[in-house]
């Protein structure tokens, strides 16, 4: 009977450690595939990059910052005609930070991400613009920019939840990345306009190749944003390996600064426009 019981008690354990086995690989499955739809970048950012800013870094090195249809508000773009740039130490003040939005962790992004996202490039030159959002490169020429990036925090599983219970939650995760960049005069207004320009123009798609890997931009579709003094949004659905995902991309304008969005769910599927945060930003912004 105890031979029985034992069987049976270890039959259950492997049952249960396969599904958690399962569970984990699905999981981490989707999260490639939602990273890579998106950029290494993100990728590494959920593998716990350096908190080392790539402003930092080029501070050091004596850089300066690389070059890399919307929804407006009332406002037209003569309001940013004789925008003063900020310099990076007034720019890093403003960019959301530790802290600033309730159920997010928030860090600079190091300077491997930015290694990473400046060695992306694309097939189609004209998509260049989205493949800068999505590379946590700046928009234009910019005065002075800030990369952040945004892991959600995920609700603690209780004392008695499953193996599966935690791996479900891990999978409620969002990640996403916002490049604040300053420019003088019109800069601003001009880098929105030319990422709207992009969006049209890739709106049946496009590649671009990440660390050696390609992936497949299948639509760049037009999505609606009103924020700020003008605002472009689109939805980006990406392949990879057989699967597809959608995630937001949006732009907003306040004068001479432009903040630029992304984010994606490590759930896999369609993501969110990441409201929470761009209100907290343009809040910040005042």
């Amino acid at each position: 009977m105890r031979s029985t019981t034992s069987t049976a008690r270890t039959t259950t354990a492997r049952a249960a450690a396969a599904r958690t086995t399962l569970a984990g690989s699905a999981l981490v499955r989707r999260t490639a595939v939602a990273a890579s739809a998106l950029s290494l970048a993100l990728l590494v950012s959920a593998c716990g990059g350096s908190d080392d800013s790539a402003a930092d870094s080029d501070k050091k090195a004596g850089k300066t910052a690389d070059k890399s249809t919307s929804s407006a508000a009332a406002k037209p773009a003569a309001d940013a005609a004789d925008a003063t740039a900020l310099s990076q130490a007034e720019l890093d003040k403003l960019v959301l930070a530790e802290g600033d939005v309730k159920g997010y962790k928030i860090a600079k992004a190091s300077a491997a991400e930015i290694a990473i996202g400046k060695g992306i490039t694309t097939d189609n030159e004209a998509c260049t613009p989205l493949v800068d959002v999505l590379g946590f490169r700046p928009l234009g020429k910019p005065a002075a920019s800030s990369p952040v990036r945004f892991t959600s925090v995920p609700e603690k599983p209780g004392a008695d939840a499953s193996p599966e219970d935690a791996l479900a939650a891990l999978g409620d995760m969002t990640m996403a990345a916002e490049t604040l960049n300053s420019y003088a005069g019109q800069g601003a207004p001009e880098a929105l306009e030319a990422l709207s320009a992009a969006g049209k123009a890739c709106a049946g798609g496009f590649t671009y190749t990440a660390d050696g890997e390609k992936t497949k931009v299948t639509k760049v579709a037009p999505a609606t944003y009103t924020a700020g003094d003008e605002a472009v949004a689109f939805t980006v659905t990406s392949e990879v390996e057989g699967e597809t995902t959608s995630s937001p991309l949006v732009a907003v304008r306040k004068e001479g600064l432009l903040a630029t969005f992304m984010s994606l769910s490590l759930g896999g599927g369609d993501s969110k426009q990441p409201k929470d945060i761009i209100d907290a930003q343009l809040a910040k912004l005042g």
